[in-house]
């Protein structure tokens, strides 16, 4: 089927190039006009899902996750987009989800099933599905993409129908650094009276880890130019027992509050907190509602968090409106509502006023363009080393 398909496109595109040579002679083909008539194409394409949709027939959505559901992370905020689509757009989008598991051999070949079926849309992220989109999205331009916390290299070939975004992590952070600091000269619980906290992360070569690690030692910095932050990796985004490890060290080295951005593994720093009786603030997602009536959620103050359930909601109701920018890369920040702390009833009953009011006025600075956050993506290793060791 395959097969036959290439060799009628094959045929139809010599056809063509036969009647443009006799039409124009030796004349180069007009790229800026090809590239006009594919954004055209995709845009028509999108009004066709805007009005099917109008018309009661249904647009499938697809989304395909890394791991699995139950990460208290990136996974169950996609999950509660999903969700959220069927109950807010039920009459217009039919929703599939699947978990594509961890080994990622497998991961070309979930997003080739999902791009062979009946499904429109096809959702996936983060950046070990970045080459596979670039790849499997060239070879079905009939399907319409949205992948997430990365963003796709367009000068590879025709993506015109893939949309990426990503996140100002380092906005969340920043505002996480804030709490922390604030938090740890408090007349909180759990407070001691030094000025010190930590961070652990998923590993020190992820960008995304240490634009984290950036946002949260400026935040920090920003309300104590003299505190110290403890700085560790665990080196790997699933090992939760290395990641308690690191946590237990630096809340017996001094550190009240612990912010983690380490994915899967950030439970361990939960139970970390749990057991030193300390502090942590979590990420992506907010993690004191998966710890919903147990004992660890009193210690988790606040998530610094990643909507990515939000952004994917916006994405396909954008996408019916025939205003999703496919051929597209954006990042979006607390400016979007996408990026910022989890405000929750542990967040206004443990943490004081005066810490909650320190936040909300960081938060208005970095809105109106008084306080702008360093990120960690295109710094080079020098100024990053700098940075995470000046603050230890």
């Amino acid at each position: 089927m395959k097969k036959t398909l290439i060799c009628i496109t094959l045929a139809v595109a010599m056809t063509a190039s036969l009647l443009s040579g006799c039409a124009s002679g030796s004349n180069a083909p007009d790229t800026d006009s090809s590239a006009n008539e594919a954004a055209d194409g995709a845009e028509a394409e999108s009004r066709d899902d805007s009005a099917a949709a109008a018309s009661g027939e249904k647009i499938k959505v697809s989304l395909l996750v890394t791991g699995s559901f139950g990460d208290k992370a990136f996974n169950d905020s996609a999950q509660a987009g999903m969700e959220k689509l069927k109950s807010e757009l039920g009459d217009q989008v039919e929703v599939e989800m699947i978990e594509m598991g961890s080994d990622k051999t497998k991961f070309e070949g979930s997003l080739l099933d999902a791009s062979e079926s009946d499904s429109d849309i096809i959702i996936t992220g983060l950046w070990d599905m970045k080459e596979i989109t670039e790849n499997v999205a060239q070879e079905y331009p009939d399907k319409k993409y949205i992948i997430f916390d990365t963003d796709v290299d367009y000068s590879l070939g025709d993506l015109s129908n893939v949309y990426s975004m990503s996140y100002m992590q380092n906005e969340g952070a920043f505002l996480a650094g804030v709490l922390a600091a604030s938090a740890t000269v408090s007349d909180m619980e759990f407070a001691n009276e030094d000025a010190v906290i930590g961070f652990v992360g998923a590993k020190d070569t992820a960008a995304v880890i240490n634009d984290s690690a950036v946002g949260f030692i400026e935040g920090a910095q920003f309300v104590n130019p003299d505190i110290k932050v403890l700085v560790s990796y665990v080196g790997s985004y699933v090992d939760s027992a290395t990641a308690k490890e690191l946590a237990l060290t630096q809340y017996s080295s001094g550190a009240d509050v612990v912010f983690v951005a380490a994915g899967p593994a950030s439970v361990g720093v939960i139970e970390a907190a749990a057991e030193s009786q300390k502090y942590v603030i979590g990420v992506d997602s907010d993690q004191a509602l998966a710890y919903e009536g147990k004992d660890e959620a009193k210690n988790i103050i606040s998530s610094a968090i990643k909507g990515v359930g939000d952004s994917l909601v916006s994405s396909v109701k954008r996408h019916l409106a025939g205003e999703l920018p496919y051929g597209e890369y954006e990042v979006l920040g607390l400016e979007d509502g996408v990026v910022g702390l989890a405000d929750n009833e542990i967040y206004q009953t443990v943490v004081p006023e005066d810490v909650r009011a320190a936040v909300d006025e960081a938060k208005e600075k970095l809105l109106a363009g008084e306080v702008t956050v360093s990120t960690a993506f295109g710094m080079d290793e020098a100024a990053l080393k700098g940075i995470i060791d000046g603050a230890q």
